[in-house]
């Protein structure tokens, strides 16, 4: 019976950090996107009201953002096709991962999400977001991982992780992992 409440609690847990965390994402978005556009009326009226801008600033948007997504699902599959063992909650992992995309880069799903906000910003086409909105959320973004997710692993993980820290980048930008983001080289075991 404790074991049923232990694993309850934890359930809730899990649960309670990603609501939170979701919650910052939807603020963070919005609340990027509506401040952007009510600076963009006074700073740049003129690049706000141009259709070529607007157009220009889309097109990449699209497919920034269907990098997010792709990186996003390649990684995720991987994650929980590799990070998990027994019965646990969804979006839970209870295993360290260490090869395939993760051992390029201990971060690899962060690093598509990291571009979400500019991807978000060039499909509203808002300057103010693109050029600074979207790279202060991107800093953030870097700041959570190191503030909160990285001490998570290692709570969770322990020492495997700390060695792991050491081995592995938190990014890797080298054509063989950005060849694993995309799925173009299977990241199998």
């Amino acid at each position: 019976m404790k074991q049923e409440n232990h694993n309850n609690a934890d359930v809730k847990k899990i649960k309670g950090g990603m609501i939170i965390r979701i919650a910052v994402w939807v603020l963070m978005m919005f609340g990027g996107a509506i401040l952007g556009i009510i600076i963009d009326q006074s700073l740049f009226p003129f690049l706000w009201k141009s259709i070529l801008f607007h157009i220009l600033s889309f097109i990449p948007g699209v497919f920034l953002m269907w990098a997010v997504f792709r990186i996003s699902k390649v990684t995720g599959r991987f994650l929980a096709r590799f990070g998990r063992e027994g019965d646990i909650p969804r979006m839970e992992t209870n295993k360290l991962v260490t090869d395939g995309i993760y051992g390029c880069m201990r971060h690899p799903m962060h690093l598509g999400l990291l571009f979400f906000p500019f991807s978000f910003a060039l499909l509203i086409g808002s300057p103010t977001f693109i050029i600074i909105i979207a790279p202060l959320e991107m800093l953030f973004i870097l700041m959570l991982i190191k503030i909160v997710e990285e001490p998570e692993a290692i709570a969770k993980f322990g020492d495997d992780y700390l060695n792991y820290m050491k081995k592995v980048p938190m990014f890797n930008f080298r054509i063989k992992c950005l060849k694993y983001l995309f799925n173009l080289e299977k990241s199998q075991k």
